[in-house]
């Protein structure tokens, strides 16, 4: 939790002081991520007396709680805001975790009365009271699963404590009532009654309610015969599977509703154990399919179907612990058997189970059926069929099939779940470790949140560190369990090997065939490369050893190592399926039909890359994966992916390869070849982009112009508009600026007709820009509010596309058009998304922003702070950047001369014309009339513009004028215009550093 107020106030990554201050992050807190206005901020932390000056005395409370709690709090033009999702606030957690039934974590959440910090003030009573109250119930909701589930052994010393500190609470003493009777001390919930009762009369003048009255009634009866079961007690704590347990529970009750089938979950053994957590509602509804009947009618043969290790039996028997079942729940445990009748017999104790049974509602879990399936199958049927009352609970890793039965398959556990797990078994193994939060998670999500893979992962930790676990998670088959597992379940291997054994040879050749596949595979793509057919693929997946997700066989990690072999053929014939697929693909990625193939691409991605590293000609497949990773905005990835390709082939391309060997030579700082240069490719056209673009302006200019010329008659619209494209954005980035919108508008056009998202994203990015340059920031932002859409489409907006993220763009024309709240929101929002793409370089430009925001609204010196964090930021940035920064600096700080002559000698050579042009209007603001309107003509010359629409370029002209007068200004204006290096100009007014 970042905000703790169930307690002493807690703010992560600050430690707070001061009463008032406390009790403005407390107030704050109680409405996260909503406005609190200034006035009723005022009036909670005052109430009596407000002091002399109430507005200057909040600024100067909230900028001490900046500073103490770095962070958290928002500014907004009405007042202020907990800049913190309200789940990261306990309040709000433990009341969301008490409204799903998972009392038990939302009491952990408490330390220690509700609000401390504001108590006293009237506007935390209502608050407070209503959080205890809630407490309180959920305490009552807690202790009474406790009692159904275990009898309460351990609950009559808590609830004693309770019902003193609560005399009067009737839920409290109903509950002592229940857990003395579940001990055998009648007499004594006879006397809790009788207190409680007499209290009640006494001061309320109300007799016991309805709860209270039918405990009493409860303990005159005589006790309740134990329902009779073999279930073992539990040794350790079940995490996680509420929602399993519960749709479960309502199919053997008959109380599963529409929506609980929904929610029943996805086939197991999806690729990932993130997929794996992901409910799908296709795979529930065909689960619920299977039960034959509507909300209401108990399921009678209910299988829980799932991989080796996946929690099956344990989960069963939770499951059954929780129902009342009077004629008793039976475990037969079927591992060791060799003959399923026989074992049922034995646990009943009977030679005739028809007879011993008939006329009884029994539970009997069979538990591992799937050595014995055949046999399991039919005893079932057969007992099903003689007991009308009779419900059998299976577990096994493929179905019975038989009539009636419905399955629910035990999925491995999502991440978060998983990392639960994970840190119980660890502290019962090591009690002083801690473990970290992002290393449990990584641990469990390579063992694809297997609680078996988890639990053996973490018994480790008793003779190692963490680090050197994680080094050993390749060779997870080998983790061992304690002496007393069954030997099956031993370590991983033998779990894999259990269902090994029960393969016939084909079965086992087509699994060992998948493993060439990465991220699972269509049945086209395995029946080409394995010759798979469709009923050895379904016999796999009725053995839980692969998974059925959507139109895509998968299969989990763990198996993969166990079943891997040296497939060197499949190997080829894999490579060369997916080199096909990906030149079939890449024709489509320039027409509206882009987003399904990108869709296609990205479930293949995994096997691109296998296909990628282990072809006999990987020029041919890298050329066209080239566009979509362009689309996506994934430089980084082509770059390793490319570099890697090199150092395989070498610097002599084999005939035929040479323009993808020579498109690979520039994205790793090459030259660009003839067959780069004479190509309409689409990443030849854009090869000056992907390399960086080296040498003088001019030649950069020229060079692109030419190609523009020679293709903007080429017959394909497509690759017209696309050189248009790139035209525009060469004359804005490296040339006069002026005449790019000329180009920019007709590739708009071009890429709208072809149905081409991306080409109408990047024309509409950098029609933006150019609106911009104008200072035109309403037509800027309109340009840049459209393809928002776009980018979200092609790769989200955690993505960089093009020169910067929608959000961090958006954000900052908004904060240039004066829509402060707005710019706020959405600078939010690309923190967040930076912070998750954990793109250092992206939260560097982010920190820019929101500094120029915090400026604009009068925060200096949380401006100064963020500005200071940009600079200081491991990655490397550009000198435009870092000269941006620089001059945002000098605008908070006593001593600007510093920053100033720093942006001045960033942007000294530098061919960013515009980005120049932003420097020198910033060190215009700083010097006298004359340098300043000297700078300025400077800036509208390398701007390629008549006269700049900005308001604070408008303003820093009117300033000069008025000082100067026009002849004199127009004069020094024209001057700059003509300095060729108006930088090292600027840095003669300054002082030295």
């Amino acid at each position: 939790m970042r905000v703790a107020i169930l307690g002493p106030l807690q703010v992560a990554g600050g430690a707070v002081g001061g009463a008032r201050v406390r009790a403005l992050l407390v107030r704050l807190a109680l409405d996260p991520g909503r406005v609190v206005t200034a006035d009723r901020l005022i009036d909670d932390l005052w109430p009596d007396e407000p002091p002399t000056h109430p507005m200057a005395a909040l600024q100067s409370l909230v900028s001490r709680a900046r500073r103490e709690a770095p962070g958290v709090i928002a500014s907004h033009p009405a007042g202020y805001l907990l800049d913190v999702p309200a789940d990261e606030v306990d309040a709000c957690a433990f009341e969301r975790l008490v409204r799903t039934g998972d009392t038990r974590r939302a009491l952990a959440l408490w330390r220690g009365p509700a609000l401390a910090d504001a108590a006293g003030l009237p506007f935390a009573a209502a608050p407070s009271a209503r959080l205890e109250e809630l407490r309180l119930t959920a305490l009552a909701a807690r202790i009474a699963a406790d009692l159904a589930s275990s009898g309460g052994p351990d609950v009559v010393a808590e609830l004693e404590g309770l019902v003193a500190a609560h005399p009067l609470r009737e839920p409290f003493h109903a509950l002592l009532m229940r857990a003395l009777v579940a001990q055998g001390r009648r007499a004594e919930a006879l006397t809790v009654f009788s207190r409680i009762r007499t209290a009640l009369v006494a001061e309320l003048g109300v007799d016991p309610g309805p709860e209270l009255r039918e405990a009493h009634l409860a303990a005159l009866r005589d006790a309740e015969p134990v329902p009779r079961t073999n279930l073992p007690a539990r040794l350790t704590s079940f995490v996680g599977r509420s929602d399993d347990i519960s749709r479960l529970r309502g199919l053997l009750t008959g109380t599963t509703t529409k929506t609980d089938a929904k929610a029943a979950g996805t086939p197991a053994g999806t690729g990932t154990n993130a997929e794996a957590g992901k409910a799908s509602a296709k795979a529930g509804a065909a689960v619920a399919g299977q039960a034959g009947g509507e909300a209401g009618a108990a399921a009678r043969l209910v299988t829980l179907v799932g991989p080796g290790g996946a929690g099956k039996t344990r989960l069963a028997v939770e499951v059954a612990a929780g129902l009342d079942v009077p004629d008793g729940v039976w475990l037969v445990e079927l591992a060791a058997a060799t003959q399923v009748r026989a074992a049922v017999e034995a646990v009943l104790k009977t030679t005739d189970l028809v007879a011993a049974l008939r006329g009884t509602s029994p539970l009997i879990i069979l538990d591992n059926c799937e050595h014995v399936i055949d046999e399991a199958a039919e005893v079932a049927r057969w007992l099903l069929s003689e007991i009308a009352g009779l419900r059998i609970l299976a577990t096994s890793r493929e179905p019975l099939d038989i009539p009636g039965e419905t399955l629910h398959p035990v999925l491995p556990l999502p991440d978060a779940t998983a990392a639960e797990l994970f840190v119980d078994r660890a502290a019962a193994a090591r009690p002083d470790l801690d473990v970290r939060p992002e290393d449990a998670e990584r641990i469990c999500h390579e063992l694809d949140g297997i609680p078996l893979a988890i639990e053996l992962a973490a018994a480790r930790l008793r003779t190692m560190p963490v680090s050197v676990l994680v080094e050993q998670l390749g060779d997870r088959l080998a983790f061992r369990g304690g002496r007393t597992s069954e030997p099956r379940h031993r370590t991983l291997r033998a779990v894999i090997d259990w269902s090994w054994n029960l393969l016939s040879e084909r079965e086992r050749d087509l699994l060992r065939g998948l493993t060439v596949f990465s991220g699972g595979a269509t049945y086209d793509a395995i029946s080409r490369i394995c010759g798979g057919d469709p009923d050895l693929l379904s016999s796999l997946v009725d053995k839980s050893l692969i998974a059925v997700s959507g139109e895509r066989y998968t299969m989990l990690e763990t198996i993969r190592q166990y079943a891997v072999a040296d497939l060197p053929e499949l190997r080829l014939a894999h490579a060369r399926y997916y080199t096909e697929l990906a030149e079939a693909a890449e024709p489509h990625l320039r027409t509206g039909d882009q987003l399904a193939w990108l869709a296609v691409l990205d479930a293949e991605q995994g096997n691109l890359d296998a296909a990628l590293r282990h072809s006999d000609d990987p020029l041919r497949l890298i050329l066209p994966r080239f566009w979509p990773w362009i689309m996506r905005g994934r430089q980084r990835e082509m770059r390793e992916q490319v570099a890697a390709l090199l150092r395989r082939v070498g610097d002599v391309p084999p005939a035929g390869r040479e323009l993808a060997h020579g498109l690979c030579r520039v994205m790793t700082g090459g030259a660009a070849t003839e067959a780069v240069l004479g190509s309409d490719h689409p990443a030849a056209v854009n090869s000056w982009a992907l390399g960086g673009v080296d040498g003088p302006a001019a030649e950069v200019v020229s060079r692109i112009e030419d190609a523009v010329e020679r293709l903007r008659t080429h017959p394909d619209l497509w690759t017209r508009s696309a050189v248009l494209l790139l035209g525009g954005i060469a004359r804005f980035e490296w040339g006069a600026v002026a005449g790019a919108e000329g180009l920019l508008e007709p590739a708009l056009a071009g890429f709208r007709e072809t149905g081409d998202r991306w080409g109408q994203w990047a024309a509409l990015c950098w029609l933006s820009l150019a609106a911009e340059n104008r200072g035109d920031f309403a037509a800027a932002l309109a340009f840049a509010e459209v393809p928002e859409r776009f980018a979200a489409e092609l790769s989200g907006l955690d993505a960089s596309l093009g020169p910067m993220t929608f959000l961090l763009r958006a954000g900052q024309l908004k904060i240039r058009a004066g829509d402060h709240a707005g710019a706020a929101e959405l600078l939010r929002q690309a923190w967040e998304a930076a912070t998750r793409s954990q793109d250092q370089e992206m939260t560097a430009r982010v920190m820019h922003a929101r500094a120029e925001l915090a400026r604009r609204v009068g925060d200096p010196a949380g401006a100064a702070r963020l500005l200071g964090a940009a600079l200081a930021v491991e990655v490397e940035v550009s000198a435009q950047f870092r000269a941006l920064v620089n001059v945002e600096l000098a605008r908070v700080v006593h001593e600007p001369e510093g920053p100033l002559r720093a942006a001045l000698e960033l942007m000294d050579g530098c061919a960013d014309r515009t980005a120049r042009a932003s420097v020198l209007e910033g060190v215009a603001e700083h010097l006298e009339p004359r340098e300043a309107a000297e700078l300025l003509g400077a800036a509208r010359a390398l701007r390629g513009i008549d006269a700049s629409a900005d308001p604070y370029v408008v303003g820093l002209e009117a300033r000069c004028l008025a000082a100067l007068g026009a002849d004199r200004y127009r004069a020094a204006s024209d001057r700059g215009a003509a300095m060729p290096n108006p930088e090292r100009y600027a840095l003669r007014p300054l002082s030295s550093p």
